[in-house]
């Protein structure tokens, strides 16, 4: 075990976690701190939860600490280029341009966009919060929108808590039904279980089946027992179909759960519609095939149904998200081993007392220009660049804009667009290690440390992991002393945006968290006082310090009592591998959030968009046009890992999968350009026919695009440039 302090030169090997997807996999990393260099990354074999199991992307966390592009200076933009700027200077710039426009043109004059790599970040995590609070606007963006945030939604609707995500029991369910999801390669987004194919394996093994619904045969349906193309976005159409099936069949069992659960009758008549048979035009499914999967599924001892980013991307994701719970609720899968579970986070989170009773965050405001409704703080995404525009917003447009870890000219819907609406800004800043697609526009750039010069502790991903686990992870390499870590660069920014400090800032945190996990009622530490627990905290600000607060006063912890057996940071720090918390248990109604404890499966959100499900049934049946999805690789993550060369080395990956029918039909050849069109844009790549496509649907996968000479990218702008599918 290398503690986070351990600095003296050498041989070393180190374990940690692998924070480039959410598997986090056990690493063992060999160093030589003698010259600051990674000698070798192998899968951690001790490690409970992936058991020596790597994939490629596990040397991004080499590629990027070595990569000579990467910033480690803020930048300043000048009409000379791109000049180099003392912290100080940089955040007083940044300061003094943020509260000006504040100043005169209100809060919302400024706008902040936040991408995933957040997700793996520690400090990130913990201090986004107040980061956002106090920049307090109400043009507040993330990828989250491009992703589970209809997820998030069907689960506040139904169990109260947007992070109240029914996770499938892998190792116990002797029937796994995916639709949107490839865990093949992505390692279980959602559901984080690292080494899957083996976890497949022991699945099949014990007798169990593995059925796959998607428009490419991808390399989790290539495993499968069945797999059904659908056609891209009639997922809800789909499920409701299930339902149709399991109410007209007299399947439904929804057992302990159904005396907690209000609307059972309603959702009868809300699938009355959505036959197998009328389904089939829209869906692509033979309806025998539709009602033979409900069949087994009810049949099945223990049985989960699984839905990912495919079933949250699309028009009808909220539908799609919610339908998925439904399915595993009315066979009496829900909340059961075998089934879907919800795990338990060590830091407590997911705990009834953190519960502050506040309303549905829903509709509490509408983008300026077309009217859209926030959810959780945030508006989607696609509507970012027409709120910067002059034309489109007018006055009340955003002029200052802030970008945390991301590149959405790349990433986001009508990239183009987003690209010259941020030339129209007043001011642009952006944390970030990269002079990337997006970054290129800010007037200042401030970087931060990698992942092998800072701490961690897998945060977000015990709440999505198929076994409760808790995960520590020292720093490699000790930054240089002018890198400065996420979380500070966040405090800095929003302190100096509003004219306070950064050190107010952390104990306005500190202090609202203490009152939050320590003194309430009902909690595990009731019977200390915020006081007392601060006493035993230390008074140094860091991101440790809150991580310590969770965890002790956690479901696990040790409530404060270093005597006791329960956790704490420092117990965690001495051990070098994942703590293995024990399999998934039932959770409800304890973890409910709604009111009076009961699962409310009709809200009027959800029961108003059926509506509109209803009406697309007649108008999905005619529609041949081809439709375009995207895939995820093995050893892409989005954009962010396109510059190391040991995983953009190799042969094209940005290419257009073709059925070989469709080829023939539209004249392309294997291997020629082909020309997408839609209606933002055009793109050109490169064909390569493929029966495991649906016909009359064609992938191309995203993050690619790198093809702008302003940014400092020489691997990816050579290696993998690509097309940029959005």
């Amino acid at each position: 075990m290398t503690s986070a302090k351990h600095v003296d030169p050498g041989i070393d090997r180190v374990r940690r976690s692998c924070p480039i997807c959410e598997a986090s996999c056990g690493l063992s990393i060999e160093v030589d701190r003698s010259v600051g260099s990674v000698l070798s990354i192998r899968g951690d074999e001790e490690d409970p939860r992936s058991l020596g199991y790597l994939c490629p992307k596990a040397y991004a966390l080499k590629g990027v600490y070595e990569d000579k592009d990467r910033l480690r200076r803020p930048l300043r933009r000048t009409r000379g280029g791109w000049e180099e700027l003392a912290w100080d200077d940089a955040l007083e710039l940044v300061g003094t341009r943020l509260r000006t426009i504040r100043e005169r043109h209100g809060k919302d004059a400024i706008g902040t966009y936040i991408g995933n790599p957040i997700g793996h970040s520690m400090s990130g995590l913990l201090y986004v919060p107040m980061y956002v609070q106090a920049l307090n606007t109400e043009r507040l963006f993330s990828a989250a929108t491009m992703d589970q945030q209809p997820k998030n939604l069907s689960s506040r609707l139904v169990f109260g808590d947007e992070w109240a995500i029914p996770i499938p029991d892998i190792d116990r369910t002797d029937f796994l039904l995916i639709l949107g999801g490839n865990p093949m390669i992505s390692q279980g987004s959602l559901m984080s279980a690292p080494n899957i194919r083996r976890r497949f394996e022991a699945l099949r093994a014990r007798g169990g089946r593995l059925v796959v619904v998607d428009p490419r045969r991808s390399e989790t349906a290539e495993l499968a027992d069945r797999h059904l193309f659908i056609k891209p976005g009639s997922d809800a159409f789909f499920l409701f179909a299930l339902v149709n099936t399991l109410f007209a069949e007299e399947l439904v069992a929804p057992g302990r759960l159904a005396a907690l659960s209000d609307g059972i009758d309603k959702l009868c008549e809300l699938a009355a519609s959505f036959t197998p048979d009328a389904v089939a035009p829209v869906t692509g499914i033979d309806p025998d095939l539709t009602r033979t999967v409900a069949r087994e599924f009810a049949a099945a001892a223990r049985a989960a149904c699984y839905g990912r980013i495919g079933t949250c991307t699309q028009e009808f994701g909220t539908l799609a998200s919610w339908l998925v719970d439904v399915v595993n609720f009315l066979t009496g899968n829900l909340d059961r081993a075998g089934g879907a579970m919800f795990p338990r986070p060590a830091t407590g989170q997911s705990e009834p007392h953190i519960h502050d009773g506040s309303p549905l965050p829903y509709a509490r405001w509408r983008s300026r220009v077309r009217g859209f409704p926030e959810y959780g703080g945030q508006l989607p995404v696609a509507v970012m660049a027409e709120e910067m525009e002059r034309a489109s917003a007018g006055e009340e447009r955003i002029r200052g804009f802030i970008t945390v870890c991301g590149n959405p000219v790349l990433s986001t819907p009508n990239g183009g667009r987003l690209r010259r609406a941020l030339e129209e800004l007043e001011f642009m800043v952006s944390i970030d290690i990269y002079l990337n697609e997006t970054t290129r526009h800010a007037d200042v750039i401030l970087p931060t440390t990698t992942q092998l010069e800072h701490t961690n502790y897998d945060f977000l991903f015990q709440g999505t992991s198929v076994r409760n686990m808790a995960r520590w992870s020292p720093r490699v390499f000790e930054p240089p002393p002018e890198a400065k870590d996420l979380g500070w660069v966040l405090l800095e920014v929003a302190a100096r945006a509003n004219g306070t400090t950064a050190e107010n800032l952390d104990e306005l945190l500190f202090a609202g968290m203490l009152a939050t996990w320590v003194g309430k009622p009902g909690s595990p530490c009731e019977h200390l006082t915020p006081e007392e627990a601060r006493k035993k905290l230390g008074s140094e600000r860091t991101p440790e310090r809150l991580l310590d607060l969770m965890l002790r006063a956690g479901p696990y912890g040790d409530h404060f009592d270093a005597a006791a057996e329960g956790l704490s940071l420092a117990k965690i720090q001495q051990v070098p591998h994942a703590i293995d918390l024990g399999p998934l248990e039932p959770r409800l109604p304890g973890m409910l959030r709604t009111e009076g404890q009961r699962l409310n499966w009709v809200h009027e959100i959800l029961v108003d968009d059926v509506e509109r499900l209803r009406y697309a049934l007649a108008d999905r049946a005619s529609d041949d046009r081809m439709l375009l999805i995207g895939r995820r690789q093995l050893r892409n993550m989005n954009s962010w890992l396109h510059n190391v060369y040991v995983l953009a080395k190799g042969r094209p990956r940005c290419t257009l999968l073709v059925h070989p029918k469709d080829a023939e039909r539209l004249n392309l050849r294997d291997g020629e350009e082909a020309e997408i069109r839609a209606r933002t844009g055009i793109v050109t790549a490169r064909v390569r026919c493929s029966d495991e496509m649906m016909p009359g649907v064609v992938s191309l996968p995203h993050g690619f695009g790198h093809t702008d000479a302003k940014t400092r990218l020489s691997v990816a702008n050579t290696k993998q440039p690509g097309a940029n599918s959005n």
